[in-house]
């Protein structure tokens, strides 16, 4: 028994009754149902769908809008509170160090040994028996002292006769 072949030469071709023409078309079908594209037919086309909006797609999108725009106020308030809320914390540790500094100064301040360097160092109080020393030619060592920075001599390389000549010419042309 010999073996059909399809007419590509894959493989057996199917025992049925149909018999197969040259092209491997079904010889069972009409010539008629069997059409051949002419030079002359028209080509398929698929029919597009539409591309217009619905009522429901639009009501749907409107309602869309509506919660997003009635979500917006309430989420702007939530952020401002939140940025409010960290500024006031950040200002309550700013507080907070601060009281600690003051804490320190407070306990410095309880130590008896510390109010006497303090009083002989801003209000040159000495301990009986000692000499006090205030330089008053060293403006800028007392201002030094005294926690301020000193600001430049004006008019250092004049004698002292014209400084105070300047002086006495300032107190007479104020006038009031």
């Amino acid at each position: 028994m010999t073996q059909r072949r399809t007419p590509s030469g894959q493989g057996p071709a199917r025992r049925s009754g149909a018999r197969t023409t040259r092209d491997g078309r079904s010889a069972a079908r009409p010539a008629t149902a069997r059409r051949t594209v002419s030079a002359g037919a028209a080509a398929r086309t698929t029919a597009k769908g539409q591309r217009r909006l619905t009522g429901r797609a639009v009501i749907l999108l409107v309602v869309l809008i509506a919660l997003a725009l009635a979500y917006v106020y309430p989420l702007r308030v939530y952020f401002g509170q939140q940025d409010e809320i960290s500024a006031i914390q950040a200002d309550q540790a700013r507080q907070r160090a601060h009281i600690a500094e003051l804490e320190q100064t407070r306990q410095k301040w309880d130590d008896p040994e510390y109010v006497r360097i303090q009083a002989r160092r801003r209000l040159f109080y000495v301990r009986p028996g000692e000499v006090p020393l205030v330089p008053i030619w060293a403006p800028e060592w007392a201002a030094r002292e005294a926690g301020v920075q000193p600001e430049p001599a004006e008019n250092s390389d004049r004698p002292w006769y014209e400084t105070l000549w300047g002086s006495v010419g300032a107190a007479g042309s104020k006038t009031e």
